[in-house]
């Protein structure tokens, strides 16, 4: 592990300390480390979205299309294998289906 020391302001110190005290953190590296973590986790989530819009226009996944997707994968299990034929056409199909969200009116 390496050590960083980080300058802050006395109100900004203040604040970390009643953090550390109101959410029962062990201490101040604690609290920075859960705020690194999150702010990590935060742009881990922005790529994705982004990642998403850029994968082109969504097309809404009926119910038909989850049956159809259980039919191949029950009809695989009972095979006792999961062919590389199965998994190209499961892709092959799911490819243009991308999941949408329908608006709320």
């Amino acid at each position: 592990m390496t050590t960083m020391n980080i300058s802050l302001p006395d109100e900004m110190k203040a604040f970390v300390d009643a953090q550390v005290a109101d959410r029962r953190y062990g201490n101040a590296s604690e609290y920075m480390r859960d705020l690194i973590r999150r702010d990590l986790a935060r742009e881990q989530f922005r790529a994705a979205i982004f990642a998403g819009l850029e994968s082109g226009p969504a097309v809404e996944w009926t119910s038909a299309h989850f049956d159809e997707l259980r039919a191949e994968i029950a009809h695989a299990e009972a095979a006792g294998t999961r062919t590389p034929e199965v998994s190209a056409q499961r892709k092959a199909r799911a490819a243009p289906a991308k999941a949408v969200r329908k608006k709320a009116t």
